[in-house]
């Protein structure tokens, strides 16, 4: 119960304690002056007939969040400062122990929140007293102070475990050995204890992110630990709504989705030999729409889904069309991201302003006997899908639609200028790097563009009654998985942990591979076969200004070149030293790893990679995908830095949430840092372009990148961008991010 304090009562006391909090952060921060945060208080307290002692600390909160600027952008820090005592009295309070001491006994926390059925079990059953009592005593609360009030707030209020009615148990430092703890919790116990520490240190100093699920879910009796999955829905009734039900399994347990939907058949197509009765795929993105709507991401946020077609599908423009916002509401799907599949022969009629044609993939296959979504270009201006194509061109009984390419690029360009997608994903590209090849193809990326896995569909074998039972038999596809982890180049290069934080998270997100239970199992055993993981990186910006390099300029796409050439290495190196220890993943036979083709199509002779080449011709690697940089726009705020590989979008701008706004400048700002944040929409996106190409030939996946244009961008400047982005031997671009679109919404999950 909060003591009152009344008029007719002394305020003396509340005065003398709002006095002490000042002099505390007077020797906290001893460059600030808090004078006037003296003043505003006692004034405060004179001039208001009631007030407790947390409403005053709530306004020392407003005063220092007032003050952020970018100016004076170290009072985000004491807007912390001051946050984290109310969160240790919170904890204290529903923990039974004194705030003075920050952290109470984890032991007891854990026990606490097994009992609530808030913690997963298994940690009690893992880990001894003695285990959990020396753990504790490595968790540093000074650590705490590493937090802007924005990442403070942000941890406490998406990741931290609370009670059912909301009540705060869980504290930062908690949360991270909490994570640590599960991701190694089959590790050898001689070993493990060393390997938490490690991870924990990782976490704990902003060294290394999880994604999303991972980071709220590791070590509770609830949801999934992978940050998104990609599905190839067939061109049949049973699979539509099979893959529909999936989408709302994983959907429901905070996953985000891609789906290719190039199998379909067009509007207008035949269906039994009926004439003209297909609908396309517009009715079947409804119901997907109405799934990411109805069914949401642990009762937090609508689910998020990504929709995949090919650019030659009759379709195509009807798709380009389904986020506009006028236009017949039935064609909509407003809830539902757009991503189109462009091969290089498109590309190249682009630029030649040449015809370009398009086909119902269900007559395709009727008519010609192959799928022509199955074929892609094995050599640059050279391979299957263009011979596949021009013989569907050819060929005078099957119809198609002839529109100049450049047509359907201006529609492409239309949408994003106003919805900001579809995003683009260059198939051969993509193909031709595929280091799994030999196992399958890649129709489409994932939610966020940066995960490029094999994928085919699921398809029911069987259905029968056995013993008063129904049994189904299904052919399962590669339903893919992404289990994502990030780096914060700014912390870990500057401190020069790259390579050792690099094994460390490599180790976490291959255990999360074996410890996560996916409800739809055609996925659990496509994580078995890969073991894929993705890898990634935040704070490019950042970095950069910190090592007083401009983004616009060839310093920063040699730094960009030279740096994720490291990264690839240690990160090639730690998940082949796993597979020493752990064995290769099983389809490693054959994989462009095996025969020594990765590193040949990457150009590295140099000897340490001649070296690791043999090595891993030998011994195997223990992931057969790697690398991938997500948007980590909510990690990156609660480790204090830059998102992705994204520049900065303002040097000062706020936050909004629910009922308030929370001032954010650019991280490290100073004098120095200042001249070297140029902001997103002023800086010219083909310097961007050049950077992520090379970063590109360095990531095995993908790189979720923006375009940052003006609204009044010239139709040709856009083209020139994305044929720049093409010919640079991009994957992928992410969101046209144009000054005329302000909100862009984002899969949560992928945030890692």
């Amino acid at each position: 119960m909060s003591v009152v304090v009344k008029e007719s009562e002394s305020k003396q006391k509340l005065i003398r304690q709002g006095n002490e909090m000042v002099k505390e952060l007077e020797r906290d921060f001893p460059s600030l002056c808090f004078e006037e945060f003296k003043d505003k208080a006692n004034r405060y307290v004179y001039d208001h007939p009631e007030i407790t002692i947390e409403k005053l600390v709530h306004l020392f909160i407003l005063f220092s969040v007032e003050k952020i600027s970018a100016t004076e952008p170290q009072w985000t820090y004491v807007a912390a400062s001051i946050y984290l005592k109310n969160l240790y009295e919170s904890s204290a309070k529903s923990r039974g122990y004194s705030h003075k001491e920050k952290y109470g006994s984890f032991q007891q926390l854990i026990h606490t929140l097994t009992e609530l059925k808030l913690y997963n079990p298994l940690i009690l059953k893992k880990y001894s007293r003695d285990e959990i009592e020396y753990l504790h005593t490595i968790m540093d609360s000074s650590r705490d102070q590493y937090f802007t009030y924005i990442g403070i707030v942000t941890l406490a209020e998406r990741y931290l475990t609370k009670s059912h009615n909301g009540v705060v148990y869980e504290l930062p430092q908690e949360r991270f050995m909490i994570i640590a703890m599960t991701l190694l919790m089959n590790e050898p116990k001689e070993k493990r204890l060393k390997r938490i520490e490690e991870a924990y240190w990782a976490l704990s100093n902003q060294y290394l992110t999880v994604g999303t699920p991972t980071f709220a879910n590791a070590g509770k009796s609830y949801g999934q630990l992978s940050s998104c999955f990609i599905d190839t829905v067939e061109d049949d009734l049973r699979s539509i709504y099979d893959a529909n039900t999936d989408v709302s399994t994983l959907s429901k347990n905070g996953g985000g989705l891609g789906i290719y939907l190039g199998k379909i058949r067009s509007r207008g197509s035949d269906i039994k030999g009926f004439k003209g009765v297909s609908s396309g795929v517009i009715p079947w993105m409804k119901q997907l729409n109405n799934t990411a709507v109805s069914v949401d991401q642990l009762g937090q946020r609508q689910g998020a889904i990504a929709v995949y077609l090919d650019i030659w599908h009759k379709d195509i423009f009807p798709f380009l069309d389904s986020r506009l916002n006028n236009g017949d509401e039935r064609q909509r799907t407003h809830d539902l991201f757009t991503g189109v599949s462009l091969p290089d022969l498109f590309m190249e009629q682009v630029e030649k302003r040449g015809d370009w044609y398009l086909f119902d993939p269900h007559e395709v296959r009727s008519v010609m006997g192959f799928s022509l979504e199955d074929y892609y270009d094995e050599e640059k201006g050279r391979g299957s899908f263009r011979k596949k194509y021009w013989e569907c061109v050819d060929n005078q009984t099957l119809s198609k639609e002839v529109v100049p390419a450049i047509e359907v690029f201006k529609r492409i360009m239309i949408s994003q200028l106003e919805t900001g997608t579809p995003y683009m994903f260059y198939r051969d590209t993509v193909n031709q790097q595929n280091s799994n090849r030999h196992k399958g193809m890649i129709y489409c990326s994932n939610l966020c563009t940066e995960i490029t896995q094999n994928m085919s569909a699921t398809v029911m074998e069987e259905e029968r009654v056995e013993g008063g039972k129904i049994i189904t038999y299904k052919s399962p596809g590669d339903y893919v998985v992404c289990n994502l982890a990030s780096i914060s180049l700014a912390k870990a290069v500057t401190d020069n942990e790259l390579e050792k934080v690099t094994s460390i998270g490599v180790r976490l997100l291959d255990n999360v591979i074996d410890l996560n239970e996916i409800p739809v199992l055609q996925a659990q055993l496509t994580n078995q076969r890969y073991r894929g993981i993705g890898l990634g990186t935040f704070g490019w910006h950042h970095l950069l200004a910190l090592k007083g390099i401009q983004w616009e300029g060839e310093e920063a796409v040699e730094y960009c070149d030279s740096l994720y050439e490291d990264i690839a290495y240690y990160t090639i190196q730690a998940s082949h030293e796993l597979a020493k220890e752990k064995g290769a993943y099983p389809y490693f036979k054959g994989s462009d790893w095996s025969t020594g083709a990765y590193f040949t199509n990457k150009n590295y002779y140099g000897k340490r990679w001649v070296t690791l080449k043999n090595k891993v011709s030998r011994n195997g690697m223990r992931n057969g995908y790697l690398m991938a940089v997500a948007p980590n726009s909510s990690t990156s705020i609660i480790a204090g830095s830059t998102a992705g590989i994204d520049p900065l979008f303002r040097l000062e701008y706020s936050e909004e949430k629910k009922d308030y706004k929370i001032p954010v400048t650019a991280p490290d700002l100073s004098p120095e840092t200042k001249w070297y944040y140029k902001t997103a929409y002023n800086l010219d996106q083909h310097w961007s372009i050049k950077q992520n190409a090379k970063r590109q030939n360095h990531i095995d996946q993908g790189i979720s990148f923006n375009l940052y244009v003006r609204n009044d961008i010239r139709a040709k400047d856009l083209l020139f961008l994305h044929l720049d982005a093409w010919r640079s031997g991009l994957k992928t671009t992410y969101y046209v991010r144009s000054t005329s679109v302000s909100n862009f919404e984002e899969c949560e999950s992928c945030h890692s």
